[in-house]
């Protein structure tokens, strides 16, 4: 009798992720855990198509410096919450919205740091494109919007930074994320020239940024750039490489 070896074949039973087909769509109130104790409570926008199957794009809001404390109602009223609210049965983008609790969303901070975790933690519930994950914020949070992207330039499959301004000298790290920029000539607040000096220096340093720029406008650009049918399209296509 001749014996043949027989091959055994191993099966390996991997545990992917359950995502709930049943997730409640629309604004979602959320409750973050901070590690000393604390909750920070935050906001999903959540598309109404959303089944737990498809992945989503996603995109982390940073919103600007009057929207600090005062409820989690207060972000979703001003910037990209109210540009959802004309298109939210059909807005396609899964949307994070922290709050910020000390006035800034520079990467260094307690807050950026915090926004990071949220949107990781967004990420592990919800079912989520890896290569599609937007970031974008105004004034104080376009401010943050540069500063994450210089400190996390991988994370981002494009940035939408809105009236606020980074550090020319960053231009390097994240001239290879696609841009668009947005700010009005007539801003009091945050000189319109913080952005002109970061376009300069990405394009300087090899990157092809969009950016428009408002004539007549002063601090509210983001009513205009975030009312942009454009700029959703121009986001879906944008994917990391």
């Amino acid at each position: 009798m001749i014996f043949r070896p027989v091959a055994t074949l191993l099966v390996v039973a991997v545990a992917l992720p359950a995502f709930a087909a049943d997730a409640k769509t629309g604004f979602v109130d959320k409750v973050f855990k901070n590690e000393d104790g604390t909750d920070s409570p935050y906001v999903v926008f959540v598309p109404h198509d959303y089944d737990g199957k498809k992945e989503v794009p996603v995109i982390l809001f940073l919103h600007g410096a009057g929207e600090t404390k005062g409820g989690t109602k207060k972000p979703v009223e001003v910037g990209i919450g109210p540009a959802i609210k004309k298109r939210e049965k059909s807005f396609p983008f899964l949307v994070v919205i922290p709050q910020s609790e000390k006035r800034t969303w520079q990467a260094s901070s307690p807050d950026g740091k915090r926004a990071l975790a949220i949107l990781e933690a967004t990420t592990k519930e919800y079912k989520t494109d890896p290569n599609r994950t937007y970031l974008s914020g105004l004034s104080m949070g376009g401010f943050g919007t540069w500063s994450l992207a210089a400190a996390t330039p991988e994370k981002w499959a494009a940035i939408v930074p809105i009236c606020g301004g980074g550090k020319p000298a960053d231009a390097e790290k994240i001239k290879d994320i696609p841009t668009w920029n947005f700010h009005g000539d007539k801003d009091a607040a945050v000189k319109v020239d913080l952005s002109r000096d970061m376009i300069k220096a990405i394009e300087k340093a090899g990157g092809k940024p969009k950016y428009t720029e408002y004539p007549g406008v002063g601090h509210n650009s983001w009513d205009a750039a975030y009312g942009t049918d454009e700029l959703y399209t121009w986001l879906l296509e944008q994917k990391k490489k």
